[in-house]
């Protein structure tokens, strides 16, 4: 497989000005891969196999060879755990790499999640415009029905558009906007139980965002695997990241098998969540 460019390396200068030289492959930076490499992880997937790559590229086998419905969360934070500083400021706590990671796992999945906070706080598009494939359906869980009809992702016709709500809230969407109506629960929330299970139809879901949503599904086992990028960068103050249920005792934490990969100057900790 082509590894990329190569570049000349001077060994010797001689008199006639002349110069010997040889051909070194330039390595990849770390957390990339090359257009080829990206092109059998999109060929893995359709195949549902492992692609055939070491390292880094290693990473997506998980997604690719799902054989049933399968959920992956992903996050970015500081090394203190940090997602934004106090007044919200978020752009960008992770690198380029990681940027175009996310945007490697969007075009893995049938589907991709946020929460209607981070749908109205960010507005994103939740497209694949960094990386080759496929876009997925953009899914917002917003139980109140506040998703303004103006938002980025419900206007783009490019992929499927769905809403989940409460049965009582009255929301009205664009044209072509699926609603997905859930009965709430004791607690009056809706269950990530219950969203995953209206969600069947998707083999594939990310869980992209925001924090507080990711953190209720990994609360209740509804999240397999996990990829969280942890950003050499120290907020001190300001949302937290994952914010779980307080423990009594470290023999209740959650102790996931754990595969580390550089991406770029963020770390990639791929973290196992259904053993």
């Amino acid at each position: 497989m082509d590894r990329g460019h190569t570049t000349p390396i001077h060994l010797q200068d001689h008199p006639n000005n002349s110069q010997l030289t040889c051909e070194k492959p330039l390595e990849q930076p770390p957390g990339t891969l090359s257009p080829e490499e990206w092109q059998e992880v999109l060929a893995a997937s359709v195949e549902r196999r492992a692609p055939d790559l070491q390292g880094y590229g290693s990473v997506f086998a998980p997604l690719c060879m799902a054989q049933k419905q399968f959920v992956i969360g992903q996050l970015g934070q500081s090394v203190d755990g940090r997602i934004a500083t106090v007044t919200g400021d978020s752009n960008y706590v992770s690198c380029s790499e990681a940027l175009i990671h996310l945007h490697r796992l969007r075009a893995l999945c049938d589907a991709v999640v946020v929460g209607v906070g981070t749908a109205v706080a960010d507005n994103p598009q939740l497209t694949v415009r960094h990386v080759s494939g496929c876009h997925p359906a953009r899914i917002v869980i917003d139980p109140y029905g506040r998703m303004p009809r103006d938002s980025t992702l419900l206007q783009d016709t490019d992929a499927r558009r769905i809403v989940i709500t409460r049965t009582d809230a009255h929301a009205r969407y664009p044209d072509g906007v699926e609603c997905f109506q859930l009965q709430p629960n004791a607690k009056g929330r809706l269950s990530c139980a219950e969203i995953r299970h209206a969600l069947r139809e998707f083999r594939c879901i990310l869980v992209e965002g925001g924090a507080w949503t990711l953190s209720r599904f990994i609360e209740l086992k509804m999240i397999d695997r996990l990829h969280l990028m942890i950003a050499p960068l120290i907020i001190g103050s300001g949302p937290r990241g994952l914010q779980l249920p307080a423990i009594d005792y470290l023999a209740q934490a959650i102790r996931p098998d754990v595969t580390w990969h550089p991406l770029g100057v963020d770390m990639l900790a791929d973290l196992s969540l259904n053993n």
